[in-house]
């Protein structure tokens, strides 16, 4: 360790970098604790250090764990730190949590996936490695091609749906792979069927961990069961492994223990020839009898001795072969009546998402009949209103069209009224004209008239009228000058009398006339009244019906805002309808999806039964074939040994009699 600390000095020096105090302090703690951990948590490391324990770690063959979290290494230092452990040959566990690393770290962390090949644990939690998809397929095209790694930590790694195919494509490919985190990510629905998918093809991860990625209930039971189906598989492997270990032991065993009877029967078969061979010439033919005898019996008592055993250990391995037949039978037996309990419980399940889908349907039915309901009252309140629309725009119609003959009328009333009035003024004025006109002649005349009675007088003061006459005269000429309008018959002669009373009947007349006059026009002011009048009352029907139409107009607003309110609620009713029906939709989705996953589930549990049973069959075939050989090589053996024993017994009979003593004794025959 304290050649590691130099190391690192003589590496910081020959880079020309500061050494880090906390690394040396590390690295002090870690030799003086005789430690094969190099904790660096919590530190800064710069670029220059990394590239320092880059090189340090190519060399390093003392440390098998290396903890580098919460170190926020940039994305240089990270490439740099990381590539130093290409060839690294002793670490076997790195802890890289909390680093931020993004797509450069992913990119080397895949190199380094692909080429180390003693890393067996990595940790990569809190960091971000999921943010970009072309660095992350980078990462799992090296963790596909990877053989070494057991252990993989990828908690809050912003993992998405994409990232999850991906992965799952490189566990495809992965076949060391036992233990994979991805808890608090964003897999969701698309990335856990993803991976349910790949591990019908995966048979070595046994344990997932997907908490807090938005993964339906159905997606990670399935996913449960699939690590239950490989850690089954797995146990079943190793126990089968233990066992077939334990046959090769026992047959190693038989193996080695029938050399070695056969060697110690050789051994004592070239003894007794050599202690026969010693003794050949000092024994008589009854000891060589007795001998051949004894090595006859001692040959038999050990052949069937050997026989015994290999008759002992061919029953041991008959029961452990029938043990292991029932042990089959009985995992056969629980397979099936495990098999046939899920197919009660997915017909179960079956049934009773079959009864949950009719009342769905039947939910839906109602649902569509109360749709169907309030759209045919949403037609008819449109109807309605529509018909409502019509007969307000008929009314208004109506009433612009009265409205505007009550004008024309009223203007037409005006224009005859005055138009009248102006006839009338006309008229007056002409009659009045004339009057004045008549007058004026009339007064002319008159004064012409009294112009030529006044020289009448004179001439007759000329003529000398006595002068009461002339008083009285005077008087009447003054009452005449007074009243120019008044007869005088006392002053003018009855010819002019006769003139007189017809201006005054003329005056009588124009009189008359001039209160004709004035009657008609009293007649024509009377009517201009009545015209006023009428003019009043059509104004003040007019302000009725602008009234009327105020309060219709009124009316059509609040039966528009009437019709805008049951318009915006039947659209809300409409639109609560809408969601529970697409609520409704989203939950027959779900169903269907669960129906979907629990049919896609029994096909799979039907394939890995089968799979299972298939692979207990050829195991068992595998067994059976093997202590098949294995009887045929004891068979075998045995027929060996007893031909090896019948050669021993001819050769020692042979030699017997071959020998000297064979040879003596003949005769004695």
């Amino acid at each position: 360790m304290e050649d590691l600390r130099r190391a690192y000095l003589r590496l910081c020096k020959e880079a020309g970098v500061e050494p880090q105090e906390s690394v040396v302090a590390q690295l002090q703690e870690a030799r003086g604790g005789q430690s094969s951990r190099l904790d660096l948590s919590g530190q800064s490391l710069s670029a220059d250090t990394c590239s320092v324990l880059a090189r340090l770690f190519h060399k390093d063959a003392v440390f098998t764990e290396v903890s580098l979290s919460d170190c926020m290494l940039s994305e240089e230092g990270a490439k740099i730190l990381l590539t130093g452990l290409f060839g690294n040959t002793n670490v076997k566990v790195l802890d890289l949590k909390g680093n931020n690393l993004r797509s450069a770290g992913a990119e080397v962390l895949g190199k380094l996936l692909a080429r180390n090949k003693t890393l067996r644990r990595l940790v990569l939690e809190w960091n971000a490695l999921g943010m970009w998809d072309e660095a992350f397929s980078l990462f799992c095209e090296g963790l596909a091609s990877n053989s070494i790694l057991t252990q993989l930590d990828l908690r809050n790694n912003q993992i998405n749906h994409h990232g999850a195919s991906e992965l799952a494509l490189a566990l495809k490919r992965n076949s060391t792979l036992q233990v994979l985190d991805l808890r608090w990510n964003n897999i969701g629905l698309l990335g856990g069927r993803s991976l349910v998918e790949a591990l019908q093809h995966n048979k070595t991860l046994v344990q997932l961990e997907m908490a807090g990625n938005n993964i339906p209930s159905d997606t990670l039971k399935a996913l449960e069961q699939a690590i239950e189906r490989n850690s089954d598989r797995q146990s079943t492997l190793r126990e089968s492994r233990s066992r077939t270990q334990v046959l090769s032991k026992e047959i190693q065993i038989l193996k080695e223990e029938k050399g070695r009877q056969f060697l110690s029967l050789m051994d004592t078969i070239d003894r007794q020839r050599e202690e026969m061979g010693r003794s050949s010439r000092s024994v008589d033919v009854g000891f060589v009898r007795r001998m051949r005898q004894l090595s006859i019996f001692l040959f038999n008592q050990m052949a069937e001795a050997a026989l015994a055993l290999s008759e002992q250990k061919n029953h041991n391995l008959g029961e452990l072969l029938a043990r292991v037949k029932t042990e089959k039978d009985e995992q056969r037996e629980r397979q099936s009546r495990e098999r046939k309990k899920e197919q009660e419980e997915s017909v179960l399940r079956e049934g009773k998402l079959l009864r949950e889908i009719q009342n769905m349907t039947e939910t839906n039915v109602q649902l569509r009949n109360k749709v169907e309901e309030m759209e045919r009252r949403c037609k008819s309140q449109q109807q309605q209103i529509f018909d409502l629309k019509q007969e307000l725009t008929n009314s208004t119609a109506e009433l612009k069209l009265r409205l505007a003959q009550a004008e024309d009328r009223l203007e037409t009333e005006k224009r005859r009224s005055k138009q009248a009035l102006e006839d009338m003024d006309s008229l007056r004025q002409k009659e009045v004209d004339h009057v004045n006109r008549h007058l004026e002649e009339s007064e002319r005349a008159l004064q012409e008239r009294i112009f030529k009675l006044e020289g009448q007088r004179i001439q007759l003061e000329e003529l000398q009228i006595p002068p009461e006459k002339w008083t009285i005269r005077s008087h009447c000429f003054e009452l005449l000058l007074t009243m120019p309008f008044l007869p005088r018959f006392h002053l003018i002669s009855s010819k002019q009398q006769e003139h007189v009373a017809s201006l005054e009947e003329k005056l009588r007349s124009v009189r008359q006339s001039r209160q004709e006059v004035q009657s008609h026009c009293s007649q024509q002011k009377q009517t201009i009244a009545d015209l006023q009048a009428k003019n009043s009352q059509q104004s003040i029907e007019i302000d009725g019906f602008r009234r009327r139409i105020e309060e219709l107009q009124q009316e059509l607003s609040g039966k528009d805002q009437e019709k805008v309110a049951e318009v915006s609620r039947v659209r809300v009713e409409l639109q609560e309808q809408i969601g529970h029906l697409q609520a409704e939709r989203t939950a027959q989705g779900g169903l269907k999806e669960k129906i979907s996953a629990l049919e896609r589930e029994m096909k799979v549990l039907t394939s890995n039964h089968r799979e299972a049973i298939l692979d207990k069959e050829s195991e068992m075939s595998s067994l059976l074939e093997k202590l098949r050989l294995r009887e045929a090589e004891i068979q075998r053996m045995r027929e060996d040994e007893a031909q090896r024993a019948s050669y021993l017994q001819s050769a020692i009979l042979t030699y017997v009699q071959g020998s000297p003593l064979g040879h003596y004794s003949s005769p004695k025959k």
